[in-house]
């Protein structure tokens, strides 16, 4: 961990599967994100709203994908553990979510903040596999998603955010299959429109520049989008926040990234 994000105590953890957030809340607005996530308070707890006007109080809360909600914190910031929701077997994070909701909650909060303090002692260059960050943050690796390898190649190139924009047509010409049949299989495997996920890729890409002094617009276009205010609405849309407001936040952040799947080295980014 760098001596800014030592200072501040802000930090995260990318991986291709997961995410760890360790920082700033931002203003309680609404979200929706394409993941799982799991908000736990650093000191206090957290008012949670959802869009059919639920709220809600409590020391850690669970959100299942694509839930409009708002959070608030009575502490500038919180803990978030992020799962891809197509890394894992179908059932698996509607059981998780019971779970964290459950008597053994306050167990689950306890080893996510233990998680916390672990984190910030790591060190780049350590490997950190999806299995093994299971383990520090839930105490058990999740059971992985078994996913056709033509949707597989797809979700690797959507993940790569270089060269041409991937395209629906481009997946289906490699995978040998008729755009519509390969729509169709994209959604059984992963349980999301091929769209719907390229938006919360593209998306949840900007999250390893964040803490960097970056020019907006050319992010903007570098990682697919038509222009800034496409970039801007679907960044308020999944953070809540405008892209300013994340960058603008995240200047003492030290951010890790895991470049694979599976176990692969643990790279810090230039801040």
């Amino acid at each position: 961990m760098d001596d800014i994000g030592r200072k501040s105590g802000h930090l995260m953890l990318i991986t291709p599967e997961r995410v760890f957030y360790a920082g700033l809340l931002g203003r309680p607005r609404a979200r929706c994100s394409g993941a799982f996530n799991i908000y736990v308070a650093i000191e206090g707890g957290l008012w949670l709203t959802t869009s059919d006007g639920r709220e809600s109080r409590a020391a850690m809360v669970a959100l299942l994908p694509h839930v409009k909600h708002t959070i608030a914190s009575d502490y500038r910031s919180v803990l978030s553990v992020v799962i891809e929701p197509e890394s894992v077997c179908p059932g698996v994070l509607e059981d998780l979510s019971a779970r964290l909701s459950g008597p053994d909650g306050k167990a689950f909060s306890d080893r996510i903040r233990a998680a916390y303090l672990a984190l910030r002692e790591r060190h780049a260059g350590e490997d950190f596999s999806s299995a093994e960050f299971d383990s520090l943050c839930l105490g058990e690796a999740l059971p992985q998603r078994a996913v056709d390898p033509r949707v597989a190649r797809a979700i690797l190139q959507i993940g790569r955010f270089c060269g041409e924009p991937v395209t629906a047509a481009s997946c289906a010409a490699e995978a040998g299959l008729s755009p519509s049949r390969f729509l169709h299989l994209f959604k059984e495997e992963t349980g999301i429109s091929f769209r719907s996920f390229r938006a919360w890729k593209r998306a949840r890409h900007l999250l390893h520049f964040a803490n960097q002094d970056i020019n907006l617009a050319h992010l903007a276009q570098d990682i697919g989008y038509p222009d800034s205010t496409h970039f801007s609405h679907s960044i308020r849309r999944f953070y809540g926040l405008k892209p300013r407001a994340i960058f603008s936040g995240s200047r003492d952040l030290a951010i890790f990234r895991c470049n694979r799947t599976g176990s692969s080295g643990l790279t810090q980014e230039a801040g």
